[in-house]
């Protein structure tokens, strides 16, 4: 199966992602996107599997998020 995963972080400064996925994730996944993490709050099926291939939105919050650069 391939998942075209949408991600949405609300009222946080992390823009999101559109990321491909080999399983639909479940409510309370935590999921990397790139030096994020970030755990799953809902899950919603954007338009009905198409053979293999699903088109999924999940809503998350931010659970870690990279340490801010020091300028020099």
């Amino acid at each position: 199966m391939v998942c075209k995963l949408s991600i949405v972080i609300p009222s946080g400064d992390h823009a999101g992602a559109i990321i491909d996925t080999p399983a639909i994730p479940s409510v309370g996944d935590r999921l990397t996107l790139g030096d994020v993490t970030v755990e799953v709050l809902e899950v919603m099926e954007l338009l009905p599997p198409r053979g293999d291939f699903h088109f999924v939105h999940a809503t998350c919050r931010l659970l870690s998020a990279p340490a801010p650069q020091a300028r020099s």
